[in-house]
């Protein structure tokens, strides 16, 4: 592709400025559009791991029994507004389709090439620019209350060492040495070496849209309302601020590309995996690095800011505003992993992780429309983004990327 070729990236969260850049170092002139600052929407609120390990489905074999009891019982990390029911019921049937073996290992084989190596894409990615003082290599613990508990979980586990990635195992007083900061309320761990997390993921994607435009790349504010076509393939971004010429497109907007792909041709089963976070401020008391609280479902990372607390899943759609018992729970379930954490401030955020039905990203172009697509990581986008864009941006440079596509191709969806 030569520098003449003109590609419109929509979206500028942690995949689109991704794609954007792996696109300007390859020589491509390339526009990036959102309707916010870069990194201010899903990318904003993340807990900032990244999570190589985490290619598990949420839709492993017995969801189906206890997902039911999950979203009555109040003391779990799961939330339904019941009047979205009717609605989320489509999506819900298909999503708890795959909750089976077969479902749960073909997912986790597509998973593991977009995360496995995610430290490694992020630290490429933002080697030698401004974003790259936000990364940190680091352990990434996973909290239990009792070895146990741990075993319990035992199918998660397996699938995670068949992809290459061994916990070690710490109880008692070796858990509590690994982390003072804990309560007793765990009382077992398993690290995970080699992965890392973000300072301040906001931060750090705003760093990365600095670097592609010091590459030389555009960045715009503005809508994106529409495709034009000529003879099926795209010609312009029709936008708030008017029709942006193209000779291909990147959509990247995560729970917000179902309409667009609608006018594509094709229906998405995709649905809003509500998140919650709180930021507690200049924080003391809590973890030295990123620990995922098993029985909470929530991840606690050490930031810039203070401790970021995030998980909680919601379903409810994109309209209504934060519900006030996720963070309630959130705030219990944090007080017990971490009884001794102090905080000057806390900072509440809602947002929205885009959540495909096979839990599976697309990543590919929309027949031969030359619209690419780049979304539906659930809830390892942050992880994945930089892996993505570089698969994408090989896709349109004509490279062919070492890695079977076809399980994140937008066309099995079809009708």
């Amino acid at each position: 592709m030569t520098t003449e070729a003109h590609t419109v990236v929509v979206g500028a969260g942690i995949v689109g400025v991704s794609t954007a850049i792996w696109l300007r170092r390859a020589g491509v002139q390339v526009t990036l559009l959102d309707r916010d600052a870069p990194g201010q929407g899903t990318s904003y609120g993340n807990a900032g791991v990244l999570a190589n390990c985490s290619m598990v489905p949420v839709t492993v074999p017995g969801l189906i029994l206890k997902g039911p009891r999950y979203a009555l019982d109040p003391n779990f990390p799961l939330f339904l507004r019941w009047s979205y029911l009717p609605k989320l019921l489509p999506w819900l049937l298909k999503y708890l389709a795959h909750a089976n073996d077969a479902e749960t290992r073909r997912i986790a084989h597509g998973l593991t090439p977009i995360v496995g190596d995610g430290a490694d894409q992020h630290k490429a990615l933002s080697a030698g620019t401004g974003a790259a003082d936000w990364v940190v290599e680091s352990d990434y613990t996973f909290a239990y209350a009792t070895r146990a508990a741990f075993e319990a979980d035992s199918y998660v586990w397996d699938l995670r060492r068949e992809a290459g990635f061994e916990p070690e195992i710490l109880d008692g007083d070796a858990a509590r040495d690994y982390e003072p900061n804990l309560g007793p309320a765990v009382d077992c761990l398993a690290v995970m070496k080699d992965h890392g997390f973000i300072r301040d993921p906001g931060g750090y994607v705003m760093a990365l849209a600095e670097e592609f435009q010091r590459l030389g790349g555009t960045f715009r504010k503005a809508d994106v309302r529409d495709f034009s076509f000529t003879d099926g393939k795209v010609r312009a971004v029709e936008t708030t601020t008017g029709p942006i010429p193209c000779t291909d497109v990147v959509l990247a907007t995560g729970v917000w590309s179902k309409p667009l792909m609608k006018r594509l041709g094709l229906t998405i089963p995709l649905e809003s995996e509500r998140g919650y976070h709180v930021v507690y401020e200049d924080a003391t008391g809590g973890p030295a690095m990123p620990i995922m609280v098993a029985a909470g479902k929530f991840v606690a990372t050490p930031m810039a800011a203070g401790l970021r607390c995030a998980g909680v899943v919601e379903f409810g759609g994109l309209e209504a505003g934060p519900s006030a018992a996720p963070f309630a729970l959130l705030r219990r379930e944090v007080a017990k992993a971490f009884p001794r954490l102090q905080a000057k401030a806390e900072l509440e955020w809602q947002g929205h992780r885009p959540a495909p039905a096979d839990s599976l990203p697309l990543i590919g172009q929309v027949g031969g429309t030359g619209v690419y697509v780049g979304f539906g990581h659930h809830h390892i986008g942050l992880t994945g983004g930089p892996k993505t864009g570089r698969l994408l941006a090989q896709l349109m440079t004509g490279q062919k990327p070492n890695l079977d596509m076809a399980p994140y191709d937008p066309a099995r969806f079809a009708s």
